[in-house]
């Protein structure tokens, strides 16, 4: 594509990287709003050089973008490659890192149909062996269970108000997104786009839950959120993860919440809720059949163990998030039950069947 003025603006990237991000981490300066939104309206269009945009990605990586581009960034997403489709539900939106998971069992399949069993309805979206990690996603463990993935996204929202737990597939709910796959590959790196493709929110719903490394980061995303003239979300809840992902570290683990722009963190330990368990014990070698395996023998009530307590907590943090209970400890006993009455693994088996 031959990259015009008329086509996109004043700003390719190649202007933008001498004249704005591209003199180092130090001292490089910020985009303006509608300087990153046409970045990425000629991203997604394959309008840069390859070597261009490699450049500009690792330039955004070295300065960090603020809430400001990526709210920008995640505005003309939504607006060029998101396919919607909500829910008449208004669920629980869980964007964990597409990358996924390789050393530790991946949580979230489980903790999200115990969740839905217990009245709390969760979406997950993901795409398949994301770079740069190319690891284990919510897709791979759902695959494992036999549940269908490769969904058009009108079937992902019927999925979610008939089951309680709905699954979006990136090549079809942000297809442009994933057109970048190749590109991305070549760069060895994250870039911005890995952080972005987590708030694609394809259900459109007010509550996000995700993960963090370090408590600035939560901030980030919430900031970001707040800028975004697209997505109205009304509650944000951010927590410590394992590798990153939406899966709670056993031990002490910090917590972000954002209520209507009021901000909250707070400390849970795993040790109050009477769970002895270290990052160790979550630990497999094959995580999506180990995954699925450990969901379906915690959901039938056939294990009580650390996978257990964890896929139990997990559970009570999107039940939390959606204020469906009051605290994470109450949300907790919401969860017990649902496994302890059979609702879990009634819901897991309606996923199945779906």
């Amino acid at each position: 594509m031959v990259e015009t003025a008329q086509t996109f603006g004043e700003w390719p990237l190649k202007r933008l990287m001498t004249e704005v991000v591209g003199s180092g981490h130090k001292s490089a300066d910020d985009m303006t709003r509608e300087q990153a939104m046409e970045a990425f309206q000629r991203i997604l269009a394959g309008a840069p050089d390859p070597t261009t945009l490699g450049a500009f990605w690792l330039a955004n990586r070295w300065k960090r973008n603020t809430p400001e581009e990526l709210a920008a960034y995640i505005d003309v997403m939504a607006e060029e490659s998101v396919e919607f489709a909500s829910p008449d539900c208004d669920p629980v939106d869980c964007g964990a890192n597409y990358d996924g998971k390789s050393r530790s069992a991946l949580l979230g399949v489980g903790a999200g149909v115990v969740a839905a069993a217990a009245g709390t309805p969760v979406v997950a979206h993901s795409g398949d062996h994301v770079p740069t990690q190319k690891s284990w996603a919510y897709k791979h463990v759902l695959d494992e269970l036999g549940v269908r993935t490769d969904l058009a996204p009108e079937e992902s929202a019927a999925m979610t108000d008939e089951i309680g737990f709905g699954f979006y597939y990136q090549p079809n709910v942000n297809p442009a997104v994933h057109d970048l796959f190749d590109r991305r590959d070549q760069m060895g790196v994250r870039t911005f786009v890995n952080t972005i493709e987590t708030l694609a929110n394809p259900a459109d719903a007010t509550v996000h839950l995700g993960s963090f490394y370090h408590l600035p980061y939560a901030k980030r995303i919430i900031d970001t959120f707040a800028e975004s003239e697209r997505y109205d979300i009304r509650r944000v809840v951010m927590f410590q993860g394992m590798e990153g992902y939406d899966d709670v570290r056993p031990g002490s683990t910090k917590v972000a919440v954002s209520t209507d722009g009021d901000l909250d963190d707070f400390e849970i330990e795993t040790a109050e809720y009477g769970m002895d368990m270290t990052s160790d014990d979550l630990a497999v070698e094959d995580v999506p059949t180990a995954s699925a395996q450990i969901t379906r023998e915690v959901l039938t009530g056939d294990r009580e163990d650390s996978f257990a307590d964890a896929i139990a907590l997990n559970a009570a943090l999107r039940i939390y998030a959606r204020e469906d209970a009051a605290t994470i400890e109450d949300g907790l006993a919401l969860a017990r039950d649902a496994i302890d009455d059979g609702r879990a693994a009634e819901t897991l088996e309606a996923l199945e069947a779906f």
